[in-house]
């Protein structure tokens, strides 16, 4: 860099990697994101995220390790245009369910529904929802059981959801309601992924968050300036 730089008559300093280590712990990431017009729809959804280095050369020497580290990302995805509205780092020993309503409190606007599969099924999480005055679309365990079995019209969200799904079944169900739109938060995982290789390659729990926000900041760059319209053609 310091070469490039004197070639283009450049009078810049160029700072080392210990010095871009030592300040990325403290960078923020402002998420760039389209105004919304009205009310969102959000999905959320997590993935493992690797932590390259040492592990990766000792696990294709010796096999996979019981000490692999790995960190969980956390997204909240705007199911109208596929950006990401919010994201979260954490430990691989974090529940889903424990993080929903902090992504809930980093998502500015109107929130019309929030959609997530069967881990988010918890009475926290429908509160976190209820509190935006959103809809929540989990589908409950299998086995779920009514918060309030003796109300003839049920006014708890999950109450209602497992009416819905008695009544017409949990396919239809999940099709009137939208269930399948979180198939989107998948996919910009798989574009995430796919874009920045599923890793990370800082040592530091704090430089590593930043680095996923970074990631996610330039794929809402990439699906802001090259996203293709999709339209419905007939036959």
């Amino acid at each position: 860099m310091e070469s490039v730089f004197q070639l283009m008559n450049i009078p810049l300093p160029v700072p080392d990697h210990s010095t871009v280590s030592r300040r990325l712990a403290a960078l923020s990431v402002a998420m760039p994101i389209q105004p919304a017009g009205g009310a969102r729809h959000i999905v959320v959804d997590s993935t493992g995220i690797k932590v390259y280095g040492e592990g990766e050369w000792k696990a294709r020497q010796h096999g996979v390790s019981k000490r692999r580290t790995w960190r969980k990302l956390h997204l909240g995805v705007d199911e109208a245009t596929g950006e990401i509205r919010v994201a979260e780092v954490t430990t691989h020993d974090y529940h889903d369910s424990e993080i929903l309503p902090s992504l809930l409190d980093g998502i500015d606007g109107e929130i019309a529904q929030v959609s997530g599969d069967g881990a988010y099924d918890t009475f926290a999480c429908h509160e976190a929802i209820a509190q935006r005055s959103a809809v929540a679309t989990i589908p409950p365990r299998h086995d779920a059981q009514p918060c309030r079995p003796q109300e003839e019209t049920p006014t708890h969200p999950r109450d209602q959801i497992l009416q819905s799904i008695e009544q017409v079944g949990r396919a239809a169900w999940k099709q009137e309601s939208g269930y399948h739109r979180r198939s989107l938060a998948e996919t910009t995982m798989f574009r995430l992924k796919v874009t920045f290789g599923g890793h990370v390659r800082s040592r530091s729990f704090d430089n590593q968050a930043v680095e996923l926000f970074l990631q996610c900041a330039a794929l809402n760059r990439m699906i802001q300036l090259a996203k293709p319209d999709s339209y419905p053609v007939e036959a």
